[in-house]
C-alpha cells in the first residue's frame, strides 16, 4: 500500500466528516468544501497551518505522539480511527515491519494445541482468520458455517471474497450492506497495521476491480475494532442464527485472530446449532465413507492387476508352454 497516500485521504476524510458545529466552531460564510477547513483543524491541534497541511500531504515521517494525539483529538476519532492513524504514523517511520514482523512461510497451519482448542469448542462456530479475512482454521462446526465459503476453489478460503464476489452472500448475509461495511473496515484496519501485506494489496486489487460495492467503501476509508458484538446470518442448511460473538487476538501469532459464535441458551440459534452439529456430522461421516470406498476400489484394482501380471508371467492352466 502507497503509506503517503493512504495517509493523504484518510485524514482528508476524517476532515469531512467535522461539522463546524460539531467541532464548536463558527460556521462562517461559504464553504468549499465539506466539514472543517484545514486551517481550523490546525487550529484545534494547536499546529500552524503549513505543518498540518504537510501532514495531509502524507507525510506523518517523524511525528511526534503528542501531535499525532492532538490530530485525533482535533478530528475527533474514534479508537479505531486514532489506533489506524497511529499505525500510518509507524509505518512512515518504518517501524511497523518490526512491531509486525511474521515468520514467512508458504502456507501457515495451526500448532496442534491451538486446533485442539478449536475442536474442544462444541457448541459454536470457532475459526482463526487474518486481517486478509482468510479462514486458517476452523473446528467442526465452523466449517458447516462456513461452508460455502469453503466451497470456493480458491484456498485458503477468504471471506472477503465471499462477500463481494459470490452471489450467495446476499442470502448468508440478511443485512448485507452492513456486513459489507465491516468487512472492509477490517480489511482498511489491518492495511494500516501492515501496508507492506502483498497479499492484502493482491486481494484489495482484485476485489476493487470485480466489484463496485467494494471499490465504493474501500474509498471511505471507514475502519473498525471487530472485537465483540451479535450478527445474524441465514444458514442455507438450517435457516436463520442470531449470534453472539468474541474475536480474541492470539498473542502467540500477531496478527490472528480467534473467533467464537456462541446462541442464546434455550433460543431457536441454539437449537440450530445443533442442527447444524449434526449435518457437520452427517457430511464428514459421508466424506471418510467416500474415502474408504475409493481407497478400497483402488486396492481391489491394484490387487486385480498384479493377479493379471503373475498369470500372464506363468501362462493360463491348460495353456501351450
Amino acid at each position: 500500500m502507497d503509506n503517503r497516500q493512504e495517509v493523504r485521504e484518510f485524514l482528508v476524510s476524517r476532515r469531512a466528516k467535522i461539522s463546524p458545529d460539531r467541532a464548536g466552531l463558527p460556521a462562517g460564510g461559504n464553504r468549499r468544501v465539506p466539514g472543517l477547513r484545514r486551517s481550523e483543524v490546525a487550529m484545534l491541534a494547536d499546529v500552524s497551518v503549513e505543518y498540518y497541511a504537510k501532514l495531509e500531504r502524507g507525510n506523518l515521517a517523524g511525528v511526534s505522539p503528542a501531535v499525532l494525539d492532538a490530530v485525533a483529538r482535533a478530528l475527533q476519532l474514534d479508537d479505531a480511527e486514532r489506533a489506524h492513524l497511529l499505525a500510518l504514523a509507524r509505518a512512515a517511520d518504518g517501524t511497523s515491519a518490526i512491531l509486525r514482523r511474521r515468520p514467512k512461510v508458504k502456507q501457515w497451519s495451526p500448532r496442534g494445541s491451538l486446533q485442539q482448542v478449536l475442536d474442544a469448542v462444541t457448541e459454536g462456530p470457532a475459526f482463526v482468520r487474518n486481517g486478509r479475512m482468510d479462514l486458517l482454521a476452523a473446528n467442526r462446526l465452523a466449517r458447516a458455517f462456513y461452508s460455502e465459503v469453503y466451497a470456493s476453489s480458491q484456498q485458503p478460503p477468504n471471506i472477503a471474497r465471499f462477500q463481494f464476489l459470490d452471489p450467495a452472500s446476499r442470502r448468508f448475509y440478511p443485512d448485507w450492506e452492513f456486513f459489507a461495511d465491516v468487512c472492509v473496515e477490517i480489511l482498511h484496519t489491518e492495511a494500516g497495521r501492515n501496508p507492506h501485506d502483498k497479499g492484502l494489496h493482491d486481494l484489495v486489487g482484485e476485489l476493487s476491480t470485480r466489484s463496485d460495492e467494494f471499490r465504493r467503501r474501500w474509498s471511505a476509508h471507514n475502519v473498525r475494532h471487530h472485537g465483540t458484538g451479535s450478527k445474524t446470518f441465514h444458514h442455507p442448511v438450517v435457516g436463520t442464527l442470531t449470534l453472539a460473538y468474541e474475536g480474541l487476538e492470539l498473542a502467540a501469532e500477531p496478527g490472528l485472530t480467534l473467533t467464537i459464535y456462541t446462541a442464546e441458551p434455550g433460543s431457536p440459534s441454539e437449537e440450530a446449532l445443533r442442527l447444524l452439529a449434526s449435518w457437520a456430522a452427517t457430511q464428514e461421516a459421508s466424506t471418510v465413507d467416500r474415502a474408504e470406498r475409493n481407497h478400497s476400489s483402488v486396492r481391489d484394482d491394484v490387487v486385480q492387476d498384479a493377479s493379471s501380471s503373475r498369470r500372464s508371467a506363468e501362462g493360463e492352466p491348460g495353456s501351450a508352454v
